[in-house]
Order: C-alpha cells, then sequence, then structure tokens
C-alpha cells in the first residue's frame, strides 16, 4: 500500500516507521511538500512518519491511533467492514435529531452499547442521531472538542471499527447518523501537525492561540486535508451528514471560503453516492447567508443551529435575565413569537450582550424552516453552566412538556439532547481527562475563575478532571420507568408521532406561521395550518381565545376544545395541541 504524507517542513528527509522497520520516502514530482513510498502492511500494522531523523509521529491523515494521540498510528484498510445494511440516504427533511455523547449515553461508554439501545431511539421517534466529536483527544472522557487527529476515531469509545458498526446499526433501524466535527482549532494536548506544515497560522488570534489556516501560505493543502477528512466521514463510515462546530471561529479572508469549497465537495459526493448528505452549522451570527444557496452568494450549507430560539423559550421557560438571555428577557413571548416567525430574534437588532447591532433579516418567504435547528437544551446550553443543570433541575415537569410542545410541533427541524426526552435528572457538566498536569490545573482554574466573575463561588463550581464529574453526567436510565420521567418519555413519543401524523407540522413554510400571545397572562399561541398549539407558562390557569371548535390531538393534563365563547381554558404549566376539526 502506498503511504503519503505532506510534510513541507522536512528539509532533506521523511523516513516511515513500519513495525519497527524504516523506509526512506521519496518527493512526489508535481505535488510540493507531499512525500510517498509504497510498503506491505496489514490491518493494525503501526507506523508513523519521522522528519529529517526527528521523533517518529502519527500520521496526520491516521484512521486510528489505538494508544492515544501521542502514540503510533495504525492501518485501517478500507474494505474492513462488511456492511449489513443498504442505504438510500435520509435528508433533514421532517427530521427529528438526537444529540448524543457517546461516553455517557450509557454506562460503559462506548459505540458498541449505544448502538444496543437504538432501538429506544426509534420507539421514541427519532429520525437521526448527532453524534457529539469522536476524534481521538488524550486521556479517555471529555467532551470531545479538544481533537487532535481529524481523521480518526476516539479508541476507548471503540475506534473506527465500532463507529461503522455504530452506523451500520443505526441504517439497519432507519437511523441516519451525523457527526458533530470540529474545524476551529485541535486540542491543545497531542497535536502534532505544526511538525509537519503550516497548518497553523498566527495572522488570526483566536481563543486557541494561532488559527487553522485556511487563508494564509499553505493554506490550499489544509483546506484539502479538513476537506478530505469530511469526505471520508460521509464516504467510508457512510454517515448522513455532519455538524460543523462554532464556524463563526472559522477565521478565513479568502474570497472563495472553506465553507464554500465544503459544501460543494460534499454535494458533489451527494450525487456521486446518490443519496442526500447535510452539512449542518453552528454558528453565533444569526446570519441567513449561511444556509443560502450559493449561487446567490450564500455558503451553501443545509442546516443551520438557531441559538435565538432556544434563548427565547429558556428565558419564557425560567425567566433569567443574565448574559446572552438579557435582551429576550425584557418581553420573554415576544421574543419568542418572533423567533417562531422570523427565524432570528437578532436580525439586524442592538445586542446589548455584544453591545452592538448583530443579525440579518431572514426571507421567511424563501427560507424553508427546516433549514433551523430548534431546541430547548443542547450540550453547550446545559454543560457551560455553571453546574450543568439541566430544565429539569428547576422547572416543574408541565414546564418540561410545554418546552417539548414548543419544540416538536414548531416549525423548525426539532433536535432533543440526550435524556431530555425523559427529564433527566443527571446533570451534564464539563468534564475533562487532561494527561498534563500543568494543562489540567489551567483548565480547572481557568473555569473556576471564569464563574467567579459572575458570582459562583469558586469551591462550588466542579472540578472538571475529577472523576466524579464525568460520573455524574452520565445518564441514570432507570429513571424512564419511574414518575414523572415516563410521564415525560410518553409525552415526547407522543409529540413526535403526532408531527408525523399531521402535514400541517412539517410544512417548510415560515410565512405561514401564526403566533398569539399574552405576556402579562403567560399564555402563547401558534397556529400552523390547521394545527394549533398552546402552552401555559405561568402557575394560573388561563382562558386563551382560540376560536370555536376543533377537536384535541393531545394535552399534557385533560382539557376540553373550546365551547362557543371560543376560550381553551389551560391549567398551570400546561398544554394542548388542536386540530380545527
Amino acid at each position: 500500500m502506498q503511504f503519503d504524507v505532506w510534510a513541507p517542513k522536512a528539509l532533506e528527509r521523511v523516513t516511515l516507521w513500519l513495525d519497527g522497520a524504516e523506509r526512506a520516502l521519496a518527493r512526489m514530482p508535481g505535488r510540493d511538500g507531499w512525500w510517498s513510498v509504497e510498503a506491505e502492511a496489514g490491518e493494525g500494522a503501526r507506523y508513523g512518519f519521522a522528519l529529517d531523523n526527528g521523533p517518529v509521529l502519527p500520521d496526520p491523515r491516521s484512521r486510528r491511533q489505538p494508544d492515544g494521540p501521542d502514540g503510533p498510528s495504525a492501518v485501517v484498510l478500507p474494505d474492513s467492514h462488511a456492511w449489513r445494511h443498504d442505504w438510500a440516504g435520509r435528508d433533514l427533511r421532517h427530521a427529528v435529531l438526537y444529540e448524543m455523547h457517546v461516553g455517557t449515553y450509557t454506562h460503559e461508554g462506548t459505540l458498541d452499547a449505544a448502538a444496543a439501545r437504538l432501538d429506544e431511539l426509534v420507539d421514541l421517534g427519532i429520525t437521526h442521531v448527532e453524534l457529539m466529536p469522536v476524534c481521538p483527544f488524550p486521556g479517555v472522557h471529555g467532551w470531545g472538542y479538544d481533537g487532535v487527529a481529524p481523521w480518526a476515531v476516539h479508541e476507548p469509545y471503540g475506534g473506527p471499527a465500532a463507529l461503522k458498526r455504530f452506523v451500520d446499526a443505526a441504517h439497519g433501524h432507519g437511523l441516519g447518523v451525523v457527526l458533530d466535527v470540529v474545524h476551529n482549532h485541535l486540542g491543545p494536548s497531542g497535536n502534532h501537525l505544526p511538525a509537519f506544515g503550516p497548518y497553523f497560522t498566527p495572522t488570526h488570534p483566536t481563543p486557541w492561540g494561532a488559527a487553522v489556516n485556511l487563508d494564509a501560505p499553505g493554506s490550499d493543502e489544509v483546506r484539502a486535508y479538513l476537506t478530505g477528512s469530511a469526505l471520508a466521514w460521509l464516504r467510508d463510515y457512510r454517515l448522513d451528514g455532519l455538524r460543523l462546530d462554532a464556524i463563526h471561529a472559522l477565521a478565513d479572508d479568502r474570497a472563495l471560503t472553506f465553507l464554500e469549497e465544503l459544501s460543494t465537495a460534499v454535494d458533489a459526493l451527494s450525487r456521486e453516492l446518490g443519496r442526500p448528505l447535510s452539512l449542518i452549522a453552528e454558528s453565533d451570527r444569526c446570519d441567513p447567508r449561511t444556509t443560502a444557496p450559493r449561487e446567490i452568494g450564500g455558503l451553501g450549507l443545509h442546516a443551520q443551529w438557531n441559538d435565538d430560539f432556544h434563548h427565547a423559550v429558556h428565558t419564557a421557560l425560567t425567566g433569567e435575565a443574565q448574559g446572552y438571555y438579557a435582551d429576550f428577557a425584557v418581553a420573554p413571548l415576544a421574543a419568542l413569537a418572533k423567533t417562531l416567525t422570523h427565524g432570528f430574534f437578532h436580525d439586524g437588532t442592538y445586542s446589548t450582550f455584544r453591545g452592538r447591532t448583530h443579525g440579518r433579516p431572514v426571507d421567511v418567504t424563501h427560507t424553508p424552516a427546516y433549514r433551523f435547528i430548534g431546541y430547548a437544551q443542547t450540550h453547550d446550553q446545559i454543560g457551560n453552566r455553571a453546574l450543568g443543570d439541566r430544565l429539569a433541575a428547576s422547572l416543574s415537569p408541565g414546564l418540561l412538556a410545554c418546552a417539548a410542545a414548543l419544540v416538536l410541533t414548531g416549525p423548525y427541524t426539532p433536535m432533543l439532547f440526550m435524556g431530555e426526552e425523559w427529564g433527566a435528572g443527571t446533570p451534564w457538566q464539563f468534564f475533562t481527562d487532561h494527561t498534563d498536569p500543568e494543562l489540567a490545573a489551567a483548565v480547572r482554574e481557568g473555569r473556576r475563575r471564569e464563574f467567579a466573575a459572575h458570582g459562583w463561588v469558586e469551591a462550588e463550581v466542579p472540578d472538571p478532571q475529577d472523576p466524579a464529574t464525568y460520573e455524574r453526567s452520565r445518564l441514570d436510565r432507570s429513571e424512564r420507568e419511574r414518575p414523572p420521567h415516563a410521564r415525560l418519555l410518553a409525552w415526547h413519543r407522543e409529540l413526535i408521532a403526532l408531527r408525523r401524523a399531521q402535514p400541517d407540522l412539517a410544512d417548510p413554510d415560515l410565512a405561514a406561521v401564526k403566533v398569539a400571545y399574552d405576556e402579562r397572562a403567560g399564555w402563547l399561541a401558534v397556529r400552523r395550518g390547521e394545527v394549533r398549539i398552546a402552552v401555559n407558562l405561568s402557575e394560573e390557569p388561563v382562558a386563551i381565545p382560540l376560536g370555536r371548535g376543533g377537536r384535541v390531538l393531545a394535552a399534557w393534563d385533560p382539557v376540553q376544545a373550546p365551547g362557543p365563547e371560543g376560550l381553551l381554558r389551560l391549567a398551570g404549566h400546561s398544554c394542548a395541541v388542536l386540530a380545527d376539526f
């Protein structure tokens, strides 16, 4: 097989170390900075590259790091997995996403253990599993956003073979799989790319140090490296899409941006494979150009997370007003109504949190609603709180039911964070397992200082390096059978089934969504075609003027359809879904 490496920093020689044997690589004609050699190698053979008689380093394009990011790479042959299920693909229209962290979803914390639970997601009505990052990082436990080998799979999760088994099993259950990938930085420990070439540039300072090189000299190869990784996930692992972490943190001043190149390449691969492939952006820019077609000046990505919708839901449910919630909390139901009908709350409005005008209006007549991902909780919005407390830690079951109704009957592609469907009582805290003692101490102290600045007692902030922080964050599956969790689980299942059964709830026309609300009384009603959704976020019963007639499709508490007076009477902390006929 052929071993290639881009190593422009090598002055005289590059050596392949393969199972203890040494072989010299030759420069590749016509490919500046590339070196290559042919060598016999079987599945699992250990190898690495040494530049100019330096230390042996893992392959930048390594598919497997069995001993962690600092160890040798291992060969993964392309035909090593016998796929059991043919798969035509599944796009985001009519999708219901489920964000999953492999390490805390099950007690075992492996891909195989998660695959054994996929029937639960099918029963719930989920269509796509969105895996948090699985690239290798130092240690065993972590969120995954400090990965350092963008082509490989974290060995404690089961490595690349386990990811293929997971995707194969998911497809066998009719589930699509989306993978969260990080292109804006690599982790601070175990990153050997700078030894090979200009993968990073000091041109743009970032919170992580030098920026990933997308626009400086050598950036053509760095872009090809990241695009190649993305295409490998989609092609070799048969994934259905990628979630692109924090694209606003990509420093890229070239006329043709990396994201446009990436979306072009993914669309081409989709046509080649004959199945839909999706790119889902995380972006805090509130910019509809993220998902606009490239032909009209957009980036051509297929969907984006809508944090504005989350913030509106969160403030309406909790009354919190700190940080970026401040503008939403001024009139939370008005903010929620705006995000339900116009996409973004900040669409050219002043952001107190940023101290400037922010966002751009969405053309609701031409932007299908499914291009926005809607959610009440995510790993970020829970885990970036000091204690990692979920909504269930402070809200009544009725308010959790209202949150589910807003997300699962709303206009956007709904997404749940693992355990949300039963109101999990376990927190989701920030945990790490850094093997570098200095880095571990810096992360611990940095997090405590961050929250101390917001009034927290430092000692109350969980230590990310303490194994107990990770242990607390693992789901307790026994909750599913106990009240009130079992009732919440049944409610989520009922709402997802209703979304599938009622065509109006899958209508992508954002301009057709109508919302009425009473800020003082605490109720909000949404009309989607012939379906009406009403939530009462106050503790007191309310009478909501919905109009006469109709029938109840689903309700958290027993409720009658509006009588001649046209009023729907909802108990406190309750919600209902009705049809006109």
